[in-house]
C-alpha cells in the first residue's frame, strides 16, 4: 500500500519505558499503520537515521486558555516537542463565563497567571458562555496541537454564585448546581478538575481566588462527580509554602483521593536549598497518599523568573503583600512601598519564607532611569552591601527611585543536583509544571521537555533516554485518561516527535518578544535539536519552523 508518510532509518522509543529499537514508522490516515521495516510507498519520506522516533509530548500543565483565542499554534510549546497540551490548571480559568462576569475572570487570570489585562481584552475572543462551549470554541479554531482541558473550580463557582464566591463557601443548593456543572463539563470530555489552596492565588480585587473558599462538603460534591462517572482525575495547587506539605494538606490530599476514587496530581515539588529537607519530608508525608494515587508534580529546571513590578506576583505569598494587590495602580503601590510599616511586616514574613529568604538571588535586570544604570546585573544582597542598608530596603528603594520600572530576575529552586536526581528517579512524581501561557512576562518554562532530555538525559545521564521520554509521553497521558496518546504503536494517533539526540535541549533562561495581542512583551523558550512534529499525522514543525498545518484536536476525557 501507499502511506501518507514514512519516517525510515530512526532509533524508536516508544514511550513505555521499553528499550529503544531500530525501525521504520508508517502513517496514514492520522494513525501508525505500521513499524518495522517498511518497503511500500509514501507520499513523504523522511529519513530519520541518527535521530530519535517517539511519541509526541503531553504537557499536563499549562495555562493557555485564553492564548488558544489568538495562538493556534500553542507556541513556545509546539516548538518543543510537544502534541497536546492540558490546561485549565489551579483552579483558575475564563469558563463558564457570563457576559457580565469577563472583566473578573480576567482578573484573576491578571493576578494569579501574571497576563496582562491589555492582552487579555484584545485577545480573548468570548465566543463561548458554558464549559462545552468552551471546548467546542476551542476545537473550531482548528489548533495545530491537541488541546485537554480541565474544569477549573474558580469560574464554576463564580458562574454559580456570582461575587459571593469570593467571599464564602457554597450553600447546599449552590453546591449542588456547582456540582451539576462539572459533571456537565466531564461528560462533555473535561479530564478532571482543579483548584487550589495557595495564598498567593488572590483574583479580582485582591480577594481570594473563589475556589479557596470552596468548603469540604461542596469538594465532597466535586470529588464525588468523579467518583460516580470511574473516570477524571484532580489538580490542586496544594503547599502553601513551596515543597512544604503540611499536616492539613496532607489530611485534604486523602480526602480527595477517598471522595473521588480518582487519582490527585498536586503542586509544587520544587527542591530548596534554603529548607534542604522539605522535599525528603515531603514525600514521607505523602507516601500514604502516594500510594493511593497521588502524583506531586516538579520540573526538570531550575526556576529563573523575570519581576515585573507592575504585578508583583513573585512576591504574593508574603502576607504583608496582599496589600498590593487590593489596588494595583502605581500611586497606591508606591505608597505601600514606602510605607515603614509595610517594610517591617515584611521583614518578619522573611522570617518564615514562602518563596525566597536569599537577596543575592534577586538581581536587577534593567532600569529605566539612567541615574540607576550603574545597578544593572547586581544583585539585591550586593547593592544592600554597598548601600549599607539590609535587603528590603534596598530593594524597595530600587524599586521607587525607578518609578516602578524596574526588572528583576529571581533565581531559586531545583538548583541542587544530588537532589535534582533524586527527583528525577522517582517514578510517582509527574514532570509538569510548565506553566505554558502564565507569568508570561517573567519566566518561560514550557521548554522543559527539551531541557530534560538535554541536561538530564544526555548531559548529566541522571536517567535513560527510554525514561525521559516516558516521563514525557505515556506517564503524563494514562494519569489523565488519555490512553491513546503518549504511546507509539500500531493503530495509536500519529503523535510524533522527532528529534537529535546529540543536539535536543534548551536554555534555562528565555528570550523576549513582542507577539502578544497589542504588540505586548513576552519571554520564550526556543528549542534545539527538535527536527520534525507531526500532530494526528500531519507534519507540524519541519526543520525549526512551524508548517501551516491545524491538524490539532479536543481530546475528551
Amino acid at each position: 500500500m501507499s502511506y501518507d508518510l514514512v519516517i525510515k532509518n530512526g532509533i524508536v522509543v516508544d514511550g513505555t519505558g521499553a528499550e529503544r529499537y531500530r525501525a521504520d514508522v508508517a502513517i496514514a490516515d492520522g494513525k501508525v499503520a505500521d513499524i518495522g521495516k517498511i518497503t511500500d510507498g509514501a507520499k513523504r519520506t523522511i529519513d530519520a537515521d541518527g535521530l530519535v522516533v517517539a511519541p509526541g509530548f503531553v504537557d499536563p500543565h499549562t495555562h493557555y486558555d485564553a492564548q488558544i483565542c489568538w495562538d493556534g499554534a500553542v507556541t513556545p510549546s509546539s516548538w518543543h516537542g510537544v502534541t497536546s497540551v492540558v490546561m485549565g490548571n489551579c483552579g483558575v480559568g475564563i469558563a463558564p463565563c457570563k457576559q457580565a462576569a469577563r472583566e473578573i475572570a480576567m482578573r484573576d487570570l491578571v493576578s494569579v497567571e501574571g497576563i496582562p489585562f491589555d492582552v487579555l481584552n484584545k485577545g480573548i475572543t468570548w465566543d463561548w458562555e458554558t464549559f462545552p462551549q468552551f471546548m467546542d470554541a476551542a476545537a473550531a479554531r482548528k489548533p495545530s496541537l491537541n488541546l485537554a482541558f480541565i474544569a477549573p473550580l474558580t469560574p464554576f463557582r463564580h458562574y454559580v454564585m456570582g461575587e459571593a464566591s469570593m467571599e464564602r463557601a457554597a450553600n447546599a443548593e449552590e453546591t449542588a448546581k456547582i456540582a451539576a456543572l462539572l459533571a456537565e463539563a466531564v461528560d462533555a470530555g473535561a479530564l478532571g478538575f482543579s483548584s487550589t489552596t495557595l495564598n498567593q492565588h488572590m483574583g479580582f480585587e485582591g480577594k481570594p481566588l473563589a475556589c479557596r473558599n470552596a468548603s469540604r462538603e461542596e469538594l465532597k460534591a466535586y470529588a464525588n462527580v468523579l467518583k460516580r462517572r470511574g473516570k477524571g482525575a484532580i489538580e490542586i495547587a496544594l503547599t502553601r509554602q513551596v515543597g512544604v506539605l503540611e499536616q492539613d494538606q496532607c489530611e485534604l490530599l486523602d480526602f480527595l483521593l477517598d471522595e473521588s476514587g480518582r487519582p490527585v496530581t498536586f503542586i509544587a515539588l520544587f527542591d530548596r536549598d534554603d529548607i534542604p529537607e522539605a522535599v525528603r519530608n515531603t514525600l514521607r508525608l505523602a507516601a500514604p497518599m502516594i500510594a493511593k494515587g497521588a502524583r506531586p508534580q516538579t520540573s526538570p529546571l531550575p526556576l529563573t523568573r523575570e519581576i515585573n513590578m507592575d504585578n508583583p506576583f513573585s512576591f504574593a505569598a508574603f502576607p504583608s503583600w496582599k496589600r498590593v494587590f487590593v489596588d494595583t495602580s502605581k500611586p497606591a503601590q508606591k505608597a505601600v512601598y514606602a510605607d515603614p510599616a509595610f517594610r517591617n511586616q515584611f521583614r518578619e514574613d522573611l522570617k518564615n519564607p514562602t518563596g525566597f529568604s536569599n537577596w543575592g538571588r534577586v538581581a536587577v535586570h534593567t532600569v529605566k532611569n539612567p541615574a540607576l544604570k550603574h545597578l544593572e546585573d547586581k544583585s539585591i544582597a550586593q547593592i544592600a552591601r554597598e548601600q549599607g542598608k539590609d535587603g528590603v530596603d534596598a530593594f524597595l528603594d530600587t524599586v521607587l527611585a525607578d518609578n516602578l520600572e524596574c526588572e528583576l530576575t529571581m533565581a531559586s529552586w531545583n538548583t541542587r543536583e544530588d537532589r535534582m536526581r533524586e527527583l528525577l528517579n522517582n517514578k510517582s512524581i509527574l514532570m509538569a509544571l510548565g506553566d505554558g501561557g502564565a507569568h508570561v512576562d517573567m519566566l518561560c518554562d514550557a521548554g522543559y521537555p527539551t531541557y530534560l532530555l538535554g541536561t538530564w538525559v544526555r548531559e548529566k545521564e541522571a536517567i535513560t533516554l527510554e525514561e525521559g521520554v516516558r516521563k514525557l509521553t505515556s506517564d503524563p497521558a494514562d494519569l489523565f485518561g488519555l490512553k491513546d496518546r503518549g504511546r507509539l504503536a500500531k493503530g495509536a494517533p500519529a503523535d510524533v516527535a522527532i528529534f537529535d539526540p546529540a543536539r535536543i535541549g534548551s536554555t534555562n533562561h528565555g528570550e523576549r518578544r513582542y507577539d502578544l495581542p497589542g504588540g505586548a512583551k513576552r519571554i520564550v523558550m526556543p528549542s534545539k535539536g527538535v527536527e520534525y512534529t507531526l500532530v494526528n499525522g500531519a507534519v507540524t514543525w519541519d526543520q525549526g519552523k512551524l508548517t501551516e498545518a491545524k491538524n490539532g484536536e479536543v481530546l475528551r476525557g
